[in-house]
């Protein structure tokens, strides 16, 4: 019976392959042989050998420069998803063998509950004391960012990246529009309409991902300050220096207290957000990363379960068990 070669051991090392593509990402052989802390001469020798044993050219020179041929534009592509895969496969590997991670990253959108996330964090310290978290508080793009970027480990955010998949939380965000009592708009003591709003100051927390998304939760207005915080966008409301769409969840005492009081937009001016748990990497997710997900599944599906996230008030608060 033949050799068959779709299952015949690989004849190119990892090595090899890292060679080429470092090659390509650095800029050329020198720069390249920096970057892996080699010699240019091995690099060069690598590459060499990757085209000798495969029979194929990956680079073709023009002038002083090294450029990529349409097979090395294949290979470099390829290549790219091989070690990818292998660096995924060797943390997968390392945390099963390890046991719980010693530390988990996890970003979370600014319009999830604070309070739920840290009964959550507490429950798991419980569980695992041992591990250390480092949470980033995040707006809009930037969890999905800190996903992409490898940063963290796992993400809880509105928008699912390319390339990943989310699992639906329970429960949806409510955000309503807001402003003091004393604000202009209550003044008009009827319906608004968004050419009410147009003539006043809008305030909403800018994006933390690089690219700015700034169409998002916003009104076409003249004015507007776009803030980096939550606390900062509430404070400002607080004072009457504009109108804003704010978690529910987050204004509780502030509504309570009569600092800040719903808007009446003709048509309903709430808006519900379904917010996602997202992985960087299911299979390679170590035991504790697991367990914490399972926990913030299992706190959301039993708290408020006929309500939408966020629309509790402070008496409707869950007692931690």
């Amino acid at each position: 019976m033949g050799k068959d070669n779709h299952t015949a051991t690989p004849h190119i090392s990892l090595e090899q392959w890292r060679c080429l593509v470092a090659v390509v990402d650095a800029g050329g052989y020198a720069q390249a042989a920096e970057k892996l802390h080699k010699s240019q001469s091995s690099v060069s020798y690598a590459v060499q050998k990757l085209e000798s044993v495969l029979d194929i050219k990956a680079f073709s020179i023009e002038g002083r420069r090294a450029v990529l041929t349409p097979a090395g534009e294949m290979l470099y592509r390829r290549a790219k998803v091989l070690l990818d895969e292998a660096a995924s496969l060797e943390r997968a590997a390392h945390k099963a063998s390890a046991g719980w991670e010693s530390e988990i990253a996890i970003a979370v959108e600014t319009l999830f509950p604070i309070w739920l996330l840290l009964d959550c964090l507490d429950q798991f310290g419980a569980e695992s004391p041992q591990t250390r978290i480092e949470l980033h508080e995040t707006v809009l793009g930037g969890a999905p960012e800190s996903l992409q970027e490898g940063r963290v480990d796992l993400a809880i955010s509105p928008y699912i990246p390319p390339g990943f998949s989310g699992e639906p939380l329970p429960r949806q965000a409510r955000i309503i529009p807001v402003a003091h009592p004393d604000h202009p708009l209550h003044q008009l003591k009827r319906e608004l309409t968004l050419r009410d709003l147009r003539k006043h100051r809008h305030l909403i927390v800018r994006d933390s991902g690089s690219q700015r998304d700034k169409k998002a939760l916003t009104v076409e207005v003249e004015q507007r300050w776009a803030l980096s915080s939550m606390a900062t966008s509430i404070g400002a409301a607080c004072r009457g220096y504009g109108f804003a769409w704010l978690p529910e969840d987050k204004i509780r005492s502030e509504l309570e207290a009569g600092i800040l009081k719903p808007l009446s937009l003709r048509g309903g001016g709430e808006r519900y957000v379904q917010m996602y748990l997202i992985f960087a990497d299911r299979d390679a997710a170590g035991p504790g990363a697991l367990r914490l997900a399972e926990i913030l599944q299992e706190q959301m599906a039993a708290s408020c379960p006929d309500r939408p996230m966020g629309a509790y008030f402070t008496q409707d608060r869950p007692e931690r068990t």
